[in-house]
This record gives structure tokens, C-alpha cells and sequence, in this order.
């Protein structure tokens, strides 16, 4: 029996057989990975330099971009790495490193879209209290939670997948390393403790899940009481951008993580993997400029001072 300190390196499942899809993989993961850096380094310059966008949703929204961008920076140079140069192979560092900082980004962004949904609630039903509950103060300490709690949860996950004994070999059946891939791998009893922690996780995640489900229903109570039909579309308007963005980031995961085992096989979870791990911090910069119009306002004055500077 081995276990995980003797195993130097692991094999990433590779992403096409021949040399040109691997070329063509390379060249798709590049453009979206270009696409989200793009996106979300606008929307974080606009934001920091923007002072009228100094306010308690576009600094979550900030936030949120950071998420997005570590998530992607993440998982995709490797794999546009072993694309390139025709091979599978990550060390063991490497693959610890990498299963820790996805978690953390994605930990992260879930509990940043909880704080977004509680922004929305006290915007829309309790717009008199909202600068009182969401003052500076209190958004510093809400959006330093959610990192130090994702950065907990990332910790706990990675240091006690990699205490477990492997005996099954190195393959990995994903283009990144993750927590059920590596699981396969162990022939332990021990790994009873991390699906433990793997269900607190679940138990957090649904319960976050609730609390949105619930401000979302006083939202729509709120909205529907407004005499104009105006004044209600442009109350939900706002909202719009982060269910969108919230949807996109739920049941890609789900469809990924909750489908039956009897429609698996390696190219689906391939492409669903890609769906979870990659379309989001591409398309949420998009989606948010998309219907945020002091948003698209400063990402362009930002662009075209910078033009008019050179």
C-alpha cells in the first residue's frame, strides 16, 4: 500500500487524443481565460477608480471578480500548459495548490453571493436601515468573513484529502484536481472524515441556499407592493444581475455534482466540469456590465481615458 507521500505526481485526465484538439484546446481555453481576465480587471479598475461606484454592491461585486479571477487562474494554465506541450502530468504540490486555492475561490464566491442577496433584501425591503446595516464598516467585516471562511473550509478540505492513503494509483479523472477524483484513489476507511467534512460543507451550502431562497421571496413580496409599474421593474432590475450570475453558478455545480451515476461517463464530466470551473468567471462580467448601466458607464470612461492617455 502507498499512500499520498509517496506519490510524486499525479495524471490529469488528458483533454483530447490527438495534436490538434489538444492545439484547439489550448486555443479555446486561451480566449476564455483572456475574456475573464479582461472582464473582471475591468470591473475591478472601474470600481476602484470610480468613486460614485463606491458604494456597498459594487464592492462586493469587486469582490466577486477577485473570486472569479483566482478561480479561473487556477485551474486553467495547467491545463493550457499540458495542452500545449503534450502531457498530463502535475506534482503533488502542485495538485494540493491547486485543490486548495479552487476551493478557496469557489468557497469564496458562494459566500459572496449570499452577502450580494442580503445587499439586495436590505436595498429593496429596508431602504431606510441601509446605510445603517450595510455601512463600510460592516461591509469590510461581512466581505472579510466570507474570505477567511472560505480560506477555513479550503484548508480543512485540502489538508485532510492529503492525509489520506492512496493505493489505486495516480490517475485523475478530471483536467484539475478535486476532492471526489482523489477520494477514488484512496482504498482507506479514513476517507470517512472527509466525506464528514464534505457533508458540514453541504449542510452550510444548503443553508445559505435557504437564506437567499427566503430574501429572495420578501424581495418579490417588496417589489409587488410598489403602486408603479416602473418603480417595480426598476426595483427588480437590480436584482436581475445577481440572480442571473447565482443561477449560472448553482446549477452548473449541481448538474455536475448531483447527476445519477447512470448517465456519467468521462467526456460528460469532462464538459461539465468545464461548465463549473471555467464558463462562469468568463460570462458573470458580462452578464453584471450587461444590465448595469452605471457599470458599463464607468468600465467605458475608464477605457477611454486610457486610450486618450496613449
Amino acid at each position: 500500500m502507498s499512500n499520498s507521500s509517496s506519490i510524486s505526481h499525479f495524471l490529469l485526465l488528458a483533454l483530447a487524443d490527438t495534436r490538434q484538439l489538444q492545439l484547439l484546446h489550448f486555443c479555446l481555453f486561451l480566449g476564455i481565460s483572456l475574456a475573464a481576465l479582461l472582464g473582471n480587471g475591468l470591473i475591478i479598475s472601474a470600481v476602484a477608480c470610480g468613486h460614485h461606484l463606491h458604494t456597498p454592491m459594487f464592492f462586493f461585486l469587486l469582490n466577486l471578480a477577485l473570486s472569479d479571477l483566482g478561480s479561473i487562474c487556477t485551474t486553467v494554465p495547467k491545463a493550457m500548459h499540458n495542452s500545449l506541450w503534450d502531457t498530463t502530468t502535475i506534482s503533488c504540490t502542485g495538485c494540493a495548490a491547486q485543490l486548495f486555492f479552487f476551493l478557496f475561490f469557489m468557497s469564496a464566491e458562494y459566500s459572496l453571493l449570499t452577502i450580494m442577496c442580503y445587499d439586495r433584501y436590505v436595498s429593496i425591503c429596508k431602504p431606510l436601515h441601509y446605510g445603517t446595516l450595510l455601512g463600510s464598516r460592516a461591509c469590510a467585516h461581512m466581505a472579510a468573513a466570507a474570505w477567511a471562511s472560505a480560506f477555513l473550509n479550503a484548508l480543512l478540505h485540502t489538508a485532510n484529502t492529503f492525509s489520506l492513503p492512496l493505493c489505486h494509483g495516480n490517475a485523475l479523472g478530471q483536467f484539475f484536481c478535486e476532492i471526489p477524483q482523489i477520494l477514488k484513489l484512496s482504498c482507506s476507511k479514513s476517507h470517512l472524515r472527509e466525506l464528514g467534512l464534505i457533508a458540514v460543507s453541504a449542510f452550510l451550502v444548503f443553508g445559505c441556499l435557504v437564506f437567499m431562497v427566503f430574501s429572495y421571496v420578501q424581495i418579490v413580496r417588496a417589489v409587488l407592493r410598489i403602486p408603479s409599474k416602473q418603480g417595480r421593474h426598476k426595483a427588480f432590475s437590480t436584482c436581475l444581475p445577481h440572480l442571473a450570475v447565482l443561477s449560472l453558478f448553482l446549477s452548473t455545480i449541481m448538474f455536475a455534482h448531483l447527476k445519477p451515476p447512470s448517465i456519467s461517463s468521462p467526456s460528460l464530466d469532462l464538459a461539465q466540469s468545464h461548465l463549473y470551473s471555467v464558463v462562469p468567471p468568463a460570462l458573470n462580467p458580462l452578464i453584471y456590465s450587461l444590465r448595469n448601466q452605471e457599470l458599463r458607464a464607468a468600465v467605458w470612461t475608464l477605457m477611454t481615458g486610457q486610450f486618450q492617455k496613449h
